[in-house]
């Protein structure tokens, strides 16, 4: 019998296993756009651990390994944030990432009751411009950072409450 994949709040204790993951995930965008210093490769384990304190973290375990994880964190003008969405590759493409942006937007919007969803990703990153805009995300600018254009996407709060 297999394990299903259950999604929960992180705690300090998985800081380690986000950040490996991070790691392994985001090499794939930096290969896309030969530019190894993007910030999801650079992260200490002490900035990590930082942001556990302070945004609300998911992962998605496998029994006790941790497979995806996303953070979000609503600003004082009511912008839920929503970044550093990664799943183990032996997993993607069965729909975990879409697993993940749901759970991290609901319980942001428990949480807090943001007005509106917002998150970037590169240009180039065709998959990941697919998921989010299957999941109500607009474009609404572009970002540079380095040498990558960061494209972002938002929904407003209204019309995920309407779809969820």
């Amino acid at each position: 019998m297999g394990m299903s994949v259950t999604i929960s709040a992180a705690d300090e204790r998985d800081a380690e296993q986000i950040l490996k993951l991070q790691y392994l995930c985001f090499q794939s965008e930096a290969e896309l756009y030969g530019d190894y210093r993007i910030e999801p490769l650079v992260q200490t384990l002490d900035d990590l651990r930082a942001e556990l304190a302070a945004s609300c973290v998911l992962v998605a375990r496998l029994g006790e390994e941790v497979v995806g994880t996303v953070r979000g964190k609503v600003d004082a003008e009511g912008t839920a944030r929503i970044g550093r969405l990664c799943v183990h590759p032996r997993l993607q493409g069965h729909g975990l990432g879409g697993r993940l942006l749901a759970a991290i937007e609901d319980r942001l919007a428990a949480e807090h009751a943001p007005r509106r969803y917002h998150l970037v990703t590169g240009g180039r990153s065709e998959g990941n411009l697919r998921l989010y805009r299957r999941s109500g995300y607009a474009p609404v600018g572009t970002e540079r950072d380095r040498q990558v254009t960061l494209i972002a996407l938002a929904k407003d709060a209204a019309e995920y409450a309407t779809s969820a």
